[in-house]
């Protein structure tokens, strides 16, 4: 039995005008950075046993407190990247829907099949996470494992993990705070939702 606990990286200089961020490498606001910090104060007693992160410096920069506060260096790995949003990569919605609006239309209506373009499928997207978390769960078979990356990741690989149609993540998970916890218990191959978006300056670890 693996628990993951999946975070969102902390607040970035895009947040405030709610651009697309991807592979872009955005870097933290001071607020991201205290995120960061109340994440590292939540680790001190979550008995963690691992931490994996995505490559860009926004999750690094979020999941390295926690790792130093437990006395664990990160496992960096690329199939914790965020989804590439191709031409939708550093805009803000309203500036999508002058440069495309039919494209966004059909992406607002089902954001899998009319993924936005030049993007990357949201399907590859989740399956290449579920292959990471399915990694970790073999590497730490009682383990207590936290997870940085990113929101549209997350929320793909959510529904993947728990049988919800795809398209439908932006619906059924409209949104991830950042630094905030959702938590994964994987048992015999089978997965379960044990918190989901819980701020980490609140929650205790759970005893199991």
């Amino acid at each position: 039995m693996t628990d993951l606990i999946l975070v969102r990286h902390g607040e970035t200089v895009w947040h405030a005008e709610n651009r697309y961020a991807g592979r872009t490498d955005v870097p933290l606001t001071d607020h991201g950075r205290a995120q960061a910090a109340a994440l590292a104060a939540w680790a001190t007693t979550a008995r963690l046993t691992a931490v994996w992160s995505s490559p860009l410096s926004r999750a690094r920069l979020t999941a390295a407190p926690a790792a130093e506060a437990c006395g664990l260096t990160p496992r960096i790995d690329e199939r914790l990247y965020e989804v590439d949003f191709g031409r939708g990569e550093g805009l803000t919605r309203d500036e999508m829907s002058r440069r495309f609006p039919e494209r966004l239309a059909a992406f607002l209506t089902d954001p899998v099949e009319h993924h936005l373009p030049d993007g990357e499928h949201p399907r590859h997207a989740a399956e290449r996470a579920a292959d990471c978390l399915a990694d970790i769960a073999r590497e730490q078979p009682d383990g207590r494992v936290l997870v940085v990356a990113h929101s549209t990741l997350v929320r793909v690989l959510l529904c993947h993990l728990l049988g919800i149609p795809l398209a439908h993540y932006r619906r059924v998970f409209p949104r991830l705070d950042n630094g905030a916890l959702t938590e994964l218990r994987v048992d015999q191959g089978r997965t379960a939702l044990l918190s989901l978006n819980a701020p980490a300056l609140t929650q205790t670890p759970a005893l199991h």
